[in-house]
């Protein structure tokens, strides 16, 4: 029997919750729904909504964040990032999942929001798409501030959340160490993550207003379980009271059960609509003012006419008809004949066709007087011949197909993952393709489906470039094996 006892009269209120994370039934529940101080959980929600920036193109693991002074400026724990700096995303992100990096959790917020201030209302809203129903957010890091509360049950929800809709990063909240640019970093919770078995995650927290906090997750065989508890007196304790929290949820799980995988909310960020407010809104709960969205493509006032593209500044040169009596001279100065030495024609009748006559244009210089000698034109190249031109239709479109040639070994291939979705598998392919240029030239992106997922494939490799491509990948922490022939 499991007897669960609060940490700490003295500390901060004590709360605690656990469920069955496939089903997501609750397995214990004490002072679930208090409003409590979060701390640096917070920085899951902030993790969370990087998640989906990344995933609908409004930012880059790879696009270099600007450090603003007020980041560079939150107290420990922090990086030691300083103002003006730039860093790559996928540090900062690093940085404030594993070490808990507050100047790193600011940085995300305003790198996507465009101020903290902002990023905290998208956090919100967020919150509330997820069912996060007693959680307000005031910053990205979790340090004290008025009014920034959560729940026991509200953070739980928030573990899950993270665990199934972005499963190709949950695997940060489980690293005992990462780089992060700058430097080196250690997992917070690395002690429980070595000392209790099957133990994968999330997240811890601490200020001296919540005590020590963490959500954890472990899995053993086909049984997940997420705990968190609020208000802990030291790691030490808290480490303690979540393993038994951990084995209670192990002992009633049961071992089969349908998972109920919750529902991934609604896009909502900031750079797929125009939010329009009117007098009377308020940012308070419960305040309802008049807000009107507008569509981007909406939003378009006006559309300008383009301009017309200069043309090059060609001479006109005079045109001129010839004449039925002029038409042997015309002829002859455009085979590039003198006129001078030409003796005069006698009068004859003319041997050329009216319909020639009309149909013939001589482009001559200017009047000159009479005096003037006559311009002698360019000669005409020998081999060029006049002709009416015959327009032919048009040739059927041919379609051209590629074929990769299994020939001299060609016939290998990677695989860089399973995930939930073809577009996530679609999408690492293009990623992993633009980064691995080098190796991957020439060969066919393949998306294989599967009963629990969609496979992402590179195949059409020899054996010796697929080898060099996995371990490059492999050194970045991509996920990578070779696909052997057959």
């Amino acid at each position: 029997m499991f007897v669960i006892v609060p940490l700490s009269a003295a500390a901060a209120p004590y709360a605690a919750y656990v469920i069955d994370a496939r089903s997501g039934k609750v397995l214990h529940s004490e002072n679930a729904n208090a409003r409590l101080h979060p701390a640096s959980l917070t920085k899951m929600m902030t993790l969370y909504i990087a998640f989906e920036a990344i995933e609908h193109g409004e930012i880059g693991l790879d696009d270099d964040v600007v450090i603003t002074r007020h980041a560079a400026n939150e107290p420990p724990s922090k990086l030691g990032l300083k103002p003006g700096q730039r860093i790559k995303l996928r540090y900062l992100i690093r940085g404030a999942a594993v070490k808990s990096a507050n100047d790193a959790a600011t940085a995300i917020g305003v790198a996507i929001a465009g101020s903290e201030a902002a990023f905290a209302r998208r956090m919100n809203r967020t919150a509330q798409a997820l069912g996060m129903s007693r959680t307000t957010f005031k910053n990205a890091h979790g340090l004290t501030e008025e009014g920034h509360l959560s729940t026991a049950r509200d953070m739980t929800v928030m573990g899950r959340h993270l665990f199934y809709d972005y499963p190709e990063y949950y695997n940060l909240f489980s690293r005992i160490s990462a780089d992060a640019g700058v430097r080196k970093v250690y997992h917070t919770n690395r002690k429980l993550l070595r000392a209790y078995r099957g133990a994968d995650g999330i997240k811890t927290g601490y200020t001296r207003a919540a005590g020590f906090n963490l959500v954890a997750s472990a899995e053993r065989g086909s049984e997940r379980v997420i705990a968190t508890v609020f208000g802990g007196r030291s790691t030490a304790t808290r480490n303690a009271q979540v393993a038994k929290l951990l084995d209670l949820g192990f002992k009633k799980a049961p071992t089969r059960v349908a998972v109920n995988r919750p529902s991934k909310p609604r896009y909502m960020g900031s750079g797929n609509t125009q939010v329009i407010r009117t007098a009377g809104d308020s940012e308070e709960q419960g305040v309802a003012g008049k807000t009107i969205r507008l569509a981007a493509a909406a939003a378009v006032t006006s559309s300008l006419r383009p301009r017309s593209r200069p043309a090059p500044d060609v001479p006109q040169m005079p045109m001129l008809v010839a004449s039925q009596d002029d038409i042997q001279k015309a002829l002859m100065a455009a085979q590039a004949v003198d006129v001078a030495d030409v003796a005069p024609l006698a009068p004859q009748p003319s041997t050329v066709q009216p319909a020639a006559v009309e149909e013939t244009i001589v482009q001559v210089a200017a009047a000159a007087p009479a005096a003037a000698a006559v311009i002698k034109p360019v000669p005409r190249p020998s081999n060029l011949t006049l002709a009416s031109l015959q327009v032919e239709a048009e040739d059927p479109v041919q379609e051209i197909v590629t074929r990769i040639s299994t020939s001299g070994g060609r016939n290998w291939g990677i695989n860089v993952g399973r995930y939930s979705s073809e577009y996530k598998a679609q999408k690492i392919l293009v990623k992993t393709a633009l980064s691995e240029m080098s190796t991957l030239d020439g060969s066919l992106r393949k998306i294989v489906t599967r009963s629990n997922g969609y496979d992402a494939n590179f195949m059409g490799l020899t054996r010796e470039t697929a080898d060099l491509a996995c371990r490059r990948l492999q050194s970045r922490k991509v996920t990578c094996f070779m696909i052997e022939p057959g």
